[in-house]
């Protein structure tokens, strides 16, 4: 009996050290931050892109990345290779499909510290309609004060995807039977995070 009232104390001065904490809110720096992605063409080279339209919140408290809940919120109709057919192609429904699916999101469900400033952030993506888990391996710079006062954090997130968990099956085959666009997609966020008043 003295155990579990003492566990029960235990969790309650926790959680209360945690309700205590101010909640803070961070947005992105629209002019330091970015949405990338690398896909293999040919088995030869990387075709590398971002979107350019996109809202990244995260919520913490105090300044603590493993409290970190985090919302991605990207417009699919965005996207921009450099190359203006290639990108017609891309919304198209044999890619992204932008008409019916306007967005792709993503959703934290959990961090986990992975030592020497690196977190392992799982949650769930949502690209055409599909929704799947995957886990960003995200690097977060020390919290710092810029030249007008406010609070900014720099992450550097990586994930690997495969397009066709999500719906996006084109394929075309060379004659050496090749894939003229690989399956995998590597997916590059660099965002600088400044924290709200």
């Amino acid at each position: 009996m003295r155990r579990a009232l003492l566990l029960l104390a235990a969790y309650v001065v926790a959680f209360g050290a945690h309700a205590q904490e101010p909640q803070a809110v961070w947005n992105h720096d629209p002019a330091h931050s970015s949405v990338a992605f690398a896909v293999r063409h040919m088995m030869v080279s990387n075709v590398r892109g971002e979107f350019t339209r996109f809202s990244i919140s995260v919520t913490t408290l105090g300044d603590k990345p493993e409290t970190a809940q985090v919302q991605v919120s990207i417009d699919s109709d965005s996207i921009d290779t450099r190359i203006a057919d290639r990108d017609k192609h891309l919304r198209s429904a044999d890619f992204l499909d932008v008409e019916k699916y306007p967005t792709i999101t993503f959703v934290s469900k959990n961090v986990e510290a992975a030592g020497g400033g690196r977190y392992r952030v799982a949650g769930d993506l949502t690209i055409k309609g599909v929704t799947k888990p995957v886990v960003l391996e995200a690097e977060v710079s020390p919290v710092m004060k810029d030249p007008w006062g406010n609070l900014r954090v720099g992450v550097h997130a990586t994930t690997t995807i495969n397009r066709k968990d999500f719906g996006i099956v084109w394929h075309k085959v060379l004659d050496t039977g090749e894939l003229v666009v690989g399956d995998e997609v590597r997916v590059i966020l660099d965002v600088e995070l400044v924290r709200k008043p």
